[in-house]
């Protein structure tokens, strides 16, 4: 504590919770969450393998990759083989992101450097197709990811990304993740040094944003056309 005060900075009060009676949480990403407006399952290439790779995959789909140290997929089977991989190596657990109206896939992301034995995990390869990009339809994929770890009792969900990505880092403050740090000379990527950026969001801020996410997602806070009545970080001030 006392080091804490010196260094001038406020000690977290959920690192003194009592975590005697702690148990691992389940691991994520082994369901399907629903929302209004998507559906995330569980990747099943049979199932999704075609879709998934139209939505990401293929040179035109190339600057989606642009600052992940993987991709671009060129082949459906090169794709199918990487997440294949990371599945069994990594223990990533990969959700399809379709549409409820069409059915269409959409995009993907993945729960990744899960711990369950601590209540951590990650979200990573967050690929959005062309129709799923700076949309509400993306905001709530994501959302319903974040809904799905803390419902598990995780403690703290992470996001991770390149230091030259703005819109990124951009799209993690407006959801409301806490920067951390960076990472100097993390990682050597496509033949260039990266910084990687931290972010994360622990237990107790969840229900704060999770109104404000609500709330933003109303079909309410949308005028006819589409526009917001509200952006998600006021609604996020006034709760």
């Amino acid at each position: 504590m006392l080091d804490l005060l010196v260094a001038g900075l406020r000690p977290n009060p959920a690192r003194m919770d009592d975590l005697s009676k702690w148990t691992a949480r389940p691991t994520p990403g082994l369901d399907p969450l629903d929302g209004a407006r998507v559906r995330l399952e569980p990747l099943d290439w049979a199932q999704h393998g075609d879709g998934l790779f139209a939505a990401v995959g293929g040179a035109a789909n190339a600057g989606i990759w642009e600052w992940m140290p993987v991709g671009p997929f060129l082949a459906p089977a090169d794709l199918r083989a990487f997440l294949g991989t990371m599945s069994q190596a990594e223990r990533w657990r990969t959700m399809v992101i379709r549409s409820q109206a069409s059915g269409d896939v959409l995009g993907m992301a993945t729960y990744m450097r899960i711990r369950e034995a601590h209540g951590s995990a990650e979200i990573g390869c967050v690929a959005f197709g062309p129709k799923l990009k700076r949309s509400t339809e993306a905001t709530e994929a994501l959302a319903l990811m974040a809904g799905h770890v803390f419902d598990l009792g995780y403690r703290r969900y992470e996001w991770k990304c390149n230091s030259l990505n703005t819109a990124s880092m951009r799209a993690a403050e407006r959801f409301g993740y806490a920067h951390e740090g960076v990472f100097r000379n993390d990682m050597v990527m496509k033949g260039k040094s990266r910084d990687t950026v931290w972010y994360s969001i622990i237990d107790s801020e969840w229900p704060v944003l999770k109104g404000a996410l609500d709330q933003w997602l109303a079909h309410d806070n949308f005028a006819t056309d589409g526009a917001q009545v509200r952006t998600l970080e006021s609604l996020r001030q006034g709760l």
